[in-house]
């Protein structure tokens, strides 16, 4: 069953030294369960891909489908929150915010979401334990390790059990063997029915996916 699909994806950017296209009417299917990889040259849109999938940058045109909803023709509120209950982000870099406990972080997409503050921690709890957290609770950014921090916005990116999981370089910060645990770990704790999509420079992480593609002139290849 389709999770994610881009119709016709176009991106193009504007200004007054000319015009830049960086997707050119790409198309794109994650079904339930898929483990997919994107791969390519630095500068080539793998970021901007991932953030027009995601709803957070607009396409120049063609359609982004998420489950039943057309992201391209929601309102910003309504994006926001079918994005909050069903798209989990891990980036690069954590995003913790310095003065919420790891706890605390993990629970507040499921508090945005609607569920009362008791079942937002609990389920919050119950992922940080999965992902080897427990004695990490309580513990604000400033006293987590780099591996932890991501751990912990893994977490948060899953406690909504959100259909797909969209991950650009979630481990290009981290030095290889903290890199490998945090991407087994997370392995271990996705759903089976959540897709997920990773933009890596790493070939060990994409190789470890069910499919991998390249993406080269606005277009994504997929590697036999």
């Amino acid at each position: 069953m389709s999770i994610l699909s881009a119709v016709g994806i176009s991106k193009r950017y504007d200004s007054a030294a000319g015009s830049v296209s960086v997707l050119n009417e790409l198309n794109f299917e994650l079904n339930a369960g898929d483990r997919v990889a994107i791969v390519g040259a630095s500068g080539a849109g793998k970021s901007t891909l991932l953030n027009v999938l995601g709803g957070l940058d607009r396409a120049t045109s063609g359609k982004v489908l998420l489950g039943d909803k057309d992201l391209t023709s929601l309102d910003e509120r309504a994006l926001c929150n079918w994005r909050n209950k069903n798209l989990g982000f891990v980036f690069q870099f954590h995003h913790l915010m310095p003065e919420f406990s790891a706890l605390e972080a993990v629970a507040m997409p499921a508090q945005i979401a609607g569920k009362s503050v008791k079942d937002a921690l609990g389920m919050a709890e119950e992922l940080l334990v999965e992902l080897g957290l427990s004695e990490r609770l309580h513990h604000r950014p400033s006293r987590l390790s780099g591996g932890e921090k991501q751990r912990v916005a893994i977490g948060r990116a899953l406690v909504n059990r959100p259909m797909c999981l969209l991950m650009d370089e979630p481990t290009g910060n981290l030095d290889p063997k903290t890199a490998e645990s945090v991407m087994r770990l997370m392995s271990d704790v996705v759903f089976e029915d959540t897709g997920f999509v990773i933009v890596t420079h790493d070939p060990v992480i994409a190789e470890s996916t069910d499919r991998q593609y390249e993406l080269s002139n606005g277009q994504l290849i997929e590697r036999i």
